[in-house]
């Protein structure tokens, strides 16, 4: 599956931006994937901020955005979302959305190894 990220871009501290990652999959498979949110800082590991299993019933987020973002997806639009709230300068990080065809399992995947094709990553840059 091909993955298109977009939606990042520069906010205040405190504001709000809305990521959205359309998937290029055929008839009606996307909804067998798991999906996740992952983000990167220069020298550091890409980490899982928030995924959500193929049926959208689990979800995971990491303590550093629990309550601020919220990831969500439309089968129908083959599109996964993350709104990101309260938004903080440590926030700032290149942003990858991420899937991983789950026809033979289910549950939340939090682990980038776990996961199949990633995005192009779009940049979110967060001011003080």
């Amino acid at each position: 599956v091909q993955l298109q990220a977009c939606g990042g871009g520069l906010a205040q501290a405190g504001g709000s931006l809305r990521l959205s990652c359309a998937a290029s999959v055929s008839g009606g498979t996307f909804s067998r994937y798991g999906l996740g949110w992952f983000r990167q800082v220069l020298g550091k590991e890409r980490e899982c901020v928030a995924a959500t299993s193929r049926s959208g019933g689990s979800l995971y987020y990491s303590d550093s955005v629990k309550n601020r973002f919220t990831i969500s997806r439309d089968n129908a639009k083959k599109t996964v979302y993350l709104q990101m709230n309260s938004l903080k300068p440590e926030d700032t990080a290149v942003y990858y959305c991420t899937a991983k065809d789950q026809i033979l399992s289910s549950g939340v995947l939090t682990q980038a190894t776990e996961y199949a094709s990633w995005g192009q990553g779009t940049l979110v840059t967060v001011s003080s």
